[in-house]
């Protein structure tokens, strides 16, 4: 009988090598089979463990949506300069996205066919993220209006995110190096909240 480690190895291997597929070849291109093969497991072991390949696929992307989910937690330290805490924010969300980009872009080409974690994680951010970044645009700029703030974190959202997402296609394909985030993320600051002085003048 396996030993509880070994098993957690087993089901770690089988998800990391799940997400590989995903994030090479697509959702369509999971199978039971195909992830069995490449874990050096056999097909009844992935069954046993997680009971389908939906059930699978949905594990396996419930890794990176938490790891998303863990990024909001910045946002509550309030013994920090809002508009730092923002920096700190998307600095840690970019970095989940570069872990897998490949992955994210075949997420949200999903569209409505989604699994339960990406509901699960859609439900946190109608809950608790976005009001957590409400307060932080609110506190940077003073807007108190529903409808400007969701524009402000969309707006924020696509400057910062998109260029990640594109960043393979970006360098191989148009021969262009984004900058580094920090430094984008300074960029963007500069011009989107001038009136509020840069994120190098917190405290001034």
């Amino acid at each position: 009988m396996a030993s509880p480690d070994h098993s957690n190895d087993t089901k770690e291997k089988i998800l990391q090598t799940t997400l590989d597929v995903i994030k090479r070849e697509g959702f369509d291109s999971v199978t039971i089979r195909k992830i069995a093969s490449r874990s050096d497991a056999n097909i009844a072991l992935v069954n046993y463990y997680f009971g389908s390949k939906d059930k699978l696929i949905n594990e396996a992307i419930k890794g990176l949506l938490i790891g998303f989910r863990d990024t909001f937690d910045v946002l509550d330290h309030v013994s920090v300069p809002p508009k730092e805490r923002l920096k700190l924010f998307l600095t840690r969300y970019v970095q989940v996205i570069q872990q897998y980009p490949e992955l994210v872009l075949h997420t949200i080409a999903a569209g409505s066919a989604m699994f339960a974690s990406q509901h699960e994680y859609g439900e946190f951010l109608q809950a608790t993220g976005f009001h957590k970044l409400q307060k932080v645009f609110t506190e940077i700029t003073g807007e108190e209006r529903q409808d400007s703030l969701m524009m402000m974190i969309t707006q924020i959202f696509g400057a910062i995110f998109l260029p990640s997402l594109m960043k393979p296609l970006l360098e191989s394909g148009a021969g262009v190096k984004p900058a580094p985030i920090d430094r984008q993320i300074d960029f963007l600051f500069e011009r989107y909240f001038p009136e509020h002085g840069g994120v190098k003048e917190r405290g001034k």
